[in-house]
């Protein structure tokens, strides 16, 4: 364990921005976490996962620790189900692949998401009509308090849309070290209800299976997403507005064409996308920042942009929207 200065941070997140962290620490076991966590020498930490849903936009001056937390393993199992359990610093689509491999079904909508377990819980992170929550079972938390083990279950997890107890009464005080998911091992219920899901099942004409259902996510998340190895981004940079029914009837009547998801009698999510398409920035560049040409949802790093253009960018989208539509959205990726 080697504690580093002046640290750059640009292959620490997908955005591929260059900041600094005025120290950096790559922790490799729970015990480690609790030395470094001691250290009276750096009082300011910042916790790093996979970077995929953080837009840098200055140096980071604490201790920034890298949660390099590796390890899978089955906890218990019965006849239908497993529970299943991997570390913090586990890469989710890896994971997700290595369930999917062993006929373990459940998470083949969420392939090809960026990041590591460890930040699963507090995104509640979601694909084409499935979340976590709807696998999850419980996490084990570091206390920063009090420097011990907690273990949260679903319930104690507070989730909501791509929300959680974590990005509210909970932020700062835990990291979350493991997730427990239960998974089935047959009976598999599988989820292709989204249209995008479907219309790719038929192209790719295969049987239908939590393996073919992976791959048609797969398929349809590279033709809109670029890869942050290619391009710099962080997936979806906003939500999905929800909006109450008064606001939506008065949205459908100026906007007939405009698709939803009818989520109750009182709430309906609109594609963030297709809002941002309307106001004419789907592919359109500014220095090196941008929108995608594929999905606008999409905001990109061509290069060398910081994250305060890419911020300014952001900023600017969710005005025009706004000024259009009365509709605001807003960040899914944590702006620091």
């Amino acid at each position: 364990m080697k504690i580093e200065a002046h640290k750059s941070l640009q292959k620490y997140n997908t955005f591929g921005i260059d900041v600094k962290a005025k120290h950096f620490v790559s922790v490799k076991s729970i015990a480690e976490l609790k030395n470094v966590i001691s250290l009276k020498k750096y009082p300011n930490h910042f916790i790093l996962g996979g970077g995929s849903n953080i837009l840098f936009t200055k140096d980071i001056d604490a201790l920034v620790i890298h949660l390099n937390l590796k390890g899978i393993s089955i906890e218990k199992e019965t006849e239908d189900h497993l529970y299943i359990k991997a570390m913090a610093g586990e890469n989710w689509h890896e994971f997700v692949l290595y369930c999917i491999k062993n006929n373990y079904g459940g998470i083949e909508n969420l392939s090809l998401i960026p990041g590591n377990l460890g930040t699963t819980p507090i995104q509640n992170i979601g694909a084409y009509g499935v979340e976590l929550k709807d696998v999850f079972y419980e996490c084990e938390a570091f206390d920063l308090k009090t420097k011990t083990q907690k273990c949260f279950s679903k319930t104690d997890c507070e989730f909501g849309y791509r929300n959680s107890i974590f990005k509210n009464s909970a932020k700062d005080k835990y990291i979350i070290t493991s997730v427990t998911l239960k998974l089935t091992k047959k009976n598999h219920r599988l989820n292709y209800s989204y249209g995008a899901i479907t219309d790719q099942l038929k192209k790719e004409n295969t049987d239908l299976n939590i393996k073919a259902i992976s791959k048609a996510v797969i398929n349809i998340r590279q033709s809109k997403i670029p890869n942050p190895k290619e391009i710099g981004n962080s997936g979806s940079f906003f939500k999905n507005p929800i909006i109450n029914s008064r606001a939506f009837s008065q949205f459908q009547k100026q906007y007939p064409q405009a698709p939803f998801y009818k989520l109750s009698e009182e709430h309906y999510k609109v594609p963030a996308g297709w809002l941002i398409e309307q106001t004419g920035f789907k592919g359109k560049r500014f220095g090196d920042a941008g929108v995608h040409k594929n999905q606008a949802l999409v905001l990109v790093n061509y290069g060398s942009a910081t994250g305060l253009e890419i911020l300014n960018l952001a900023k600017n989208i969710q005005e025009q929207v706004s000024k259009k539509f009365n509709i605001t959205l807003e960040p899914e990726v944590n702006i620091l």
